[in-house]
């Protein structure tokens, strides 16, 4: 059963400005969702750009995303600079019950992300790349499924692979402009190998984890889940362009063009649940 419909005061969020590679908050989302959906994404883009973009010091972005903590956790109404995001934010989750501590660990992604940077550090392997990935990736999906009303133990694993590998190919497809940056997302004990077979590997691992997870398009209802199937292709789509690149993907960033949404709509139609039988967790 779906959470109720919001109020006829809806929530009103933050435009979406940054260009994605999957759908946020689209025309396939069920319509009295999209507001909360959207503060969702303007609370984690705000303190994702806060952990990115600028000229600030490392202590004035970490000063900063605590106080988004700060305000995350207040009972109080939201004031301030930051009321645009915090009081769509608070009425979503007052609304929906929203698990806070999903929205806190995006946080604690964040704040990882700025000391790497700082210090230079690396993740010594896969493992810890994922669970990184549990910070920054996984409570989103847990979020979103949280407001279609799917809390079964096998669909919230099935969204953990996804967001997981949509947070790899994503940090594949970025190799280009994090590296130069000083963000450094292969797992060092893979990068002895050589460029093509390393590229190939973190590739096909990728894709292993995100068909362990595509079953979940059959879990969630409605427009939801076409949409979730479009995420899984689009994700799939940008891996198939880092596996063709090899180690050019080094140096040339892939994205997905015009051209690609009709091929990713025809396989998202025929995403079938025989596809994955034995290969989900």
């Amino acid at each position: 059963m779906l959470p109720k419909q919001p109020s006829p005061l809806e929530v009103q969020a933050l435009p979406i400005t940054h260009p994605e590679n999957f759908p946020v908050a689209s025309l396939l989302c069920p319509p009295h969702l999209r507001p909360a959906i959207a503060a969702i994404y303007a609370f984690a883009r705000a303190a994702d750009d806060i952990a990115d973009e600028g000229h600030l010091s490392t202590d004035e972005r970490l000063n900063l995303l605590m106080a988004f903590r700060h305000e995350l956790q207040a009972t109080k109404e939201a004031s301030g600079t930051q009321a645009a995001i915090f009081l769509p934010l608070h009425q979503v989750i007052t609304q929906f019950t929203l698990p806070v501590h999903l929205l806190d660990d995006l946080l604690k992604a964040f704040e990882q992300d700025v000391k790497a940077t700082a210090e230079g550090s690396t993740f010594a392997n896969m493992s810890a790349l994922l669970g990184y990935c549990q910070l920054s990736a996984n409570p989103v999906g847990r979020l979103l499924l949280h407001l279609y009303g799917v809390t079964d133990a096998q669909a919230l694993l099935r969204s953990d692979a996804i967001c997981s590998a949509l947070q790899l190919i994503n940090f594949w497809q970025d190799l280009s402009e994090d590296m130069p940056r000083g963000r450094f997302y292969l797992p060092q004990d893979q990068v002895h190998k050589e460029t093509p077979l390393l590229i190939e590997e973190l590739c096909e691992h990728s894709h292993q984890l995100m068909m362990q997870g595509a079953p979940l398009v059959h879990q969630v209802p409605g427009r939801a889940g076409w949409e979730l199937r479009l995420v899984v292709q689009g994700g799939l789509r940008i891996l198939e362009k880092v596996k063709a690149l090899g180690p050019q993907v080094l140096t040339i960033r892939p994205r997905l063009r015009a051209w690609d949404f009709p091929l990713m709509l025809w396989r998202a139609l025929w995403m079938r649940p025989r596809q994955w039988e034995n290969k989900a967790p």
